[in-house]
């Protein structure tokens, strides 16, 4: 798992929690602290109905907008983030899905290639139906770990970004491939101004992202209407991932 800066993709339960995780290092719980083990969820079982989603996005959630050709631009914690919305789609559980790349460079080099694949329903939801994620170093590919998709092996999507938002501190699932790939995420303010390189926005959504495969490790992230993620923020030590530019088509 990693950033998602859609939105999502987009999140940071880092490399180093990738490859805990394929070292069999990390275990599931709450976000509070692990159990040491890693149990199915069995209660979680989202019914998808292809006919409940649109094929093309004629009104973009405004929280998290899947516009064919928008290109975000990230920095920080020593990386530099781009976001492009492709033209291309996938059909995933017979849901046509909007491509989105995301690459991650590090003093200029590759180290991180992905490919998510979101969709929207008609009540304006959008959904996270996986992604392939490749880590590269020195121009190696060295783990794929994290990636997934809805419908292989038990995998199942999630909602990374409500129509209208769930109540304060209500925890809901973003993706779900058990012991893989677990984000969850809870509203924490609907109403907060964010200041950023790329500009100053008022009237925000500021989510608290979290994994139970990383317990005690959560992020504060913050959504902005016309632009989607603005700002990452690591809870524990403050360290911010900026929005530094926006092109649209």
């Amino acid at each position: 798992m990693h950033t998602r800066f859609g939105s999502t993709g987009f999140r940071r339960f880092s490399r180093v929690a990738v490859l805990a995780a394929a070292l069999g290092m990390v275990g599931c719980g709450s976000d509070d602290g692990g159990n040491g083990t890693c149990e199915p969820d069995p209660t979680y079982d989202p019914k998808i109905d292809p006919a409940e989603f649109v094929t093309k996005i004629d009104e973009p959630n405004p929280l998290w907008p899947l516009v064919s050709g928008t290109k975000t631009v990230f920095e920080g914690a020593g990386e530099h983030i781009e976001v492009t919305v492709t033209d291309q789609t996938k059909v995933i559980m017979g849901v046509t899905c909007v491509v989105v790349r995301d690459t991650v460079t590090e003093d200029g080099e590759l180290v991180e290639d992905t490919y998510d694949w979101f969709a929207q329903d008609k009540d304006g939801n959008v959904w996270y139906f996986g992604e392939d994620s490749k880590e590269y170093d020195g121009g190696e590919v060295v783990s794929a770990a994290g990636s997934w998709e809805a419908g292989v092996d038990g995998a199942k999507p999630g909602i990374v970004m409500h129509k209208v938002q769930p109540p304060t501190e209500h925890s809901y699932r973003q993706e779900y491939y058990a012991c893989e790939a677990e984000d969850m995420a809870e509203v924490v303010n609907v109403d907060v101004s964010v200041g950023v390189p790329a500009g100053s926005y008022d009237h925000c959504l500021k989510t608290r992202e979290f994994t139970p495969l990383e317990p005690g490790v959560s992020e504060y992230k913050y959504y902005c209407d016309g632009v989607g993620l603005v700002l990452e923020e690591d809870a524990a030590s403050g360290d911010r991932v900026e929005l530094i530019q926006v092109d649209k088509p």
